[in-house]
């Protein structure tokens, strides 16, 4: 058995490429065509999951082999990142031997011109950078933070416009007045992630009786070169809409128009991406309480953050309130019921769906 596991691990070595077939779920898994000893062979690869080992992930933070900043905002920060190979590790162990030997001064500065001189030219420093890790900081985090990435129970739920209106709307109140929109107002006012801006237009200088204004910029979660995994945030200037509870009848026009420039600009960016091979959403529950739409590729396989129960679709929000009953203008989502999954663990279930479902069922108890 062991020569026989042994022969098999001695395949993979052997293998040489020869062309990419596919990449799929965001460059996560590959699939390649190449040889084995002069025979055909088709080779997958897929990220394994982290392992469980507290242990191992303590370690895991201070063993990376390169960290690669892509942006700061607030008490967010967000990385590429490469963990270490046994070159790496290799590299690491020589340095730090290196490092602890005693040397006399003269010695030591011209080792120390020589490493200098090999970085200028084919050291380390100038290998491309193939991250395997994207990583989020958040620092210092909240009690919000913790909440929504423990592991918990996920419950369905509906919310009617009574509970929105009774419930919801004076927690989205208090979550704006803690100042947790301080980093979205950082990028719209120029603040911060300025670089990163792809496309903006100003509020008042275009669009429906001024209201257009918006900037596009990729989202936190996106590594910004897999482009089937394009993730894009486009924010909103105004202050007034809160969440898709907020849109009329009368914002159609202004919807439809922001619609059509955000494909346009995505396009014009990424022009190996066609306006067909894009989806435009919205969540609901958001994750903060001011308006953006999330632009992402259609390749890009849905998870949880795309799934029923979180994703809206943009079109269907313009065709949900185009036929609203009456001529009304001012017809809007905050009238239909919206039903959506949350986990246990947030403020939506503690403070509003598990208090409402004890009182229904003591009620009908009695």
């Amino acid at each position: 058995m062991a020569d026989l596991n042994a022969g098999a691990e001695a395949l993979v070595p052997r293998f040489e490429l020869e062309r990419v077939l596919n990449q799929d779920q965001g460059g996560r898994r590959t699939a390649l065509y190449g040889h084995i000893d002069n025979q055909p062979a088709l080779l997958t690869l897929e990220r394994a999951p982290f392992p469980s080992s507290e242990a191992y992930l303590g370690r895991l933070p201070k063993s990376l082999a390169r960290l690669q900043n892509l942006g700061i905002n607030d008490v967010y920060t967000w990385y590429m990142a490469r963990t270490a190979g046994e070159d790496d590790l290799e590299r690491q162990q020589a340095q730090q031997a290196q490092q602890a030997a005693t040397q006399d001064a003269a010695t030591k500065r011209d080792r120390e011109e020589g490493q200098e001189k090999e970085e200028e030219g084919n050291g380390p420093a100038q290998e491309a950078f193939f991250s395997d890790l994207k990583i989020n900081l958040f620092y210092p985090c909240t009690k919000s933070h913790i909440k929504k990435y423990s592991k918990q129970s996920v419950r369905f739920v509906t919310e009617t416009p009574e509970i929105y209106r009774d419930h919801i709307r004076p927690l989205m109140q208090s979550k704006r007045d803690e100042g947790s929109l301080n980093w979205v107002f950082n990028i719209i006012e120029g603040r911060t992630e300025v670089e990163d801006v792809i496309y903006r237009t100003q509020l008042g200088t275009a669009g429906v009786a001024g209201e257009e204004g918006f900037l596009l910029l990729p989202d936190l979660n996106w590594n910004r070169s897999t482009l089937e995994a394009l993730h894009l945030l486009a924010l909103v200037e105004r202050r007034d809409i809160w969440s898709l509870r907020d849109l009329k009848k009368k914002h159609v026009p202004w919807l439809q128009h922001m619609k059509k420039k955000i494909i346009a600009a995505t396009v014009q960016t990424y022009p190996s991406i066609e306006a067909d091979q894009l989806k435009l959403y919205v969540h609901y529950q958001p994750t903060y309480y001011h308006l953006h739409i999330h632009v992402v590729h259609v390749a890009f396989e849905a998870g949880a953050t795309q799934a029923t129960g979180k994703a809206v679709g943009l079109e269907s929000i313009i065709e949900t309130l185009k036929v609203m009953a009456g001529d009304e203008e001012e017809a809007g989502m905050e009238a239909v019921s919206m039903s959506y999954t949350l986990g246990e663990a947030s403020e939506l279930w503690t403070r509003v769906f598990e208090p409402l479902k004890r009182s229904a069922s003591a009620t009908a108890s009695q």
